[in-house]
């Protein structure tokens, strides 16, 4: 576990590259996906460039390489791209998934697919209802972690959806069936409550309780549908106790993108969480500062980490070494002790290039290094 000040960390999923997407389907690599595959492997040599499977893949044979073996050399590419960056946690950047939440529905039964919804982002994932009593097939991410953590050469973390986010993604239809009567708004927040605890209790917790049987300390629990109810956040708290309850492992929220004065003190419930991972960056511009927000941890004499959002996800900017430095040394100043900073972007940086996400990590390195030396003062 690193000591330094400041300790940098990606806190969502990255863009899978071409040619893991054209492999994955057993279809030829275009010159494209030949040319950013050789050229990634250059700088992060995460797969060895004589290997035989290597030269069958860029030589039009992905098929025979098999789509296990991609995805295998995918993830291999992103913690090496992570750890490259020079970030402190790292992890395979989610090249295993197809998104944050069909993945982990289908491993639960009590769920039927409806069709496809679109994204905030332009993206689709295939929407569920929950038609049944929640109950889980096996608990899932494990194979994920344990090649994480062989392969790791910087301490592996694992970031998994929330059972709030589950639950409101999703139509809540069997939860709701069981209260009679008009279906209300106070009914309606009664069956919700039931949906998101109940994914807590039989899903979430299992998984994590066997992440944590195979060595897995360092967990993010994604709940990026927290901000949009406001009025639930109470229920967020919930569902994140009922997930974590009895658990040993070092345990941090990810909520982004919302008003968070509307989610305290509510959220502050969240007993195991030791790590507010949040958005900041985005807020923060010319004549607005974006970090005054966190005085609302002060307010309640809230003195857990603060994952730091430095880099804005949504614009192909890359921000400076300086201003990432000027963000986490305003938030320190904000917070009176720089040791709960860890540093990281808003979000998943999935919407932007792996050229431009790589600038901004680097960037984010390098400005952490430069806060960490000016508060450390004259050698």
């Amino acid at each position: 576990m690193t000591t330094r000040l400041f300790p940098t960390q990606e806190i969502g999923s990255l863009m899978k590259p071409r040619w893991q997407l054209l492999g994955q389907r057993g279809e030829a690599l275009d010159t494209a996906a030949q040319t950013d595959f050789a050229r990634w492997n250059d700088v992060l040599h995460f797969v060895p460039g004589d290997d035989p499977m290597v030269r069958k893949f860029l030589g039009d044979k992905s098929r025979e390489v098999g789509a296990d073996t991609v995805r295998d050399w995918a993830a291999l590419f992103m913690l090496r791209y992570f750890e490259a960056a020079g970030l402190d946690r790292v992890y395979d950047g989610e090249a295993r998934r197809i998104e944050m939440y069909e993945y982990p529905i289908r491993q639960m039964r009590g769920f039927q697919f409806l069709g496809h919804v679109r994204s905030f982002d332009n993206k689709y994932y295939l929407k569920a209802a929950g038609t049944g009593e929640v109950r889980l097939d096996h608990p899932y991410h494990v194979d994920e972690f344990e090649f994480v953590r062989a392969h790791a050469r910087g301490a592996a973390k694992l970031p998994i959806t929330g059972p709030y986010t589950l639950a409101d993604w999703s139509y809540n239809e069997y939860y709701l069936r069981r209260h009679e009567g008009w279906k209300g708004r106070e009914v309606r927040r009664r069956a919700q409550r039931e949906f998101v605890v109940e994914i807590a209790r039989k899903a979430i917790r299992p998984t994590l309780a066997a992440l944590i049987e195979k060595g897995c300390r360092i967990i993010q629990i994604d709940e990026p549908a927290g901000g949009t109810h406001p009025q639930e956040a109470e229920v967020v708290a919930e569902g994140f106790n009922a997930a974590t309850e009895g658990l040993d492992a070092e345990f941090s929220m990810h909520v982004c993108f919302s008003d968070y004065r509307s989610l305290f003190p509510a959220l502050l419930e969240a007993k195991r969480c030791k790590q507010w991972a949040l958005e900041f960056a985005n807020r923060d511009t010319d004549g607005r500062d974006g970090y005054e927000v966190l005085r609302i941890l002060k307010e309640y004499g809230d003195t857990r980490e603060v994952g730091l959002g430095v880099l804005d996800v949504h614009r192909d900017e890359v921000e400076s070494p300086e201003r990432v430095k000027d963000r986490i040394l305003r938030a320190s100043k904000i917070l009176g002790d720089p040791r709960r900073i860890w540093v990281n972007p808003d979000c998943g940086l999935r919407t932007r290039s792996l050229d431009i996400a790589y600038a901004k990590l680097q960037n984010m390195d390098r400005g952490a290094a430069l806060a960490r030396a000016e508060l450390a003062g004259p050698a």
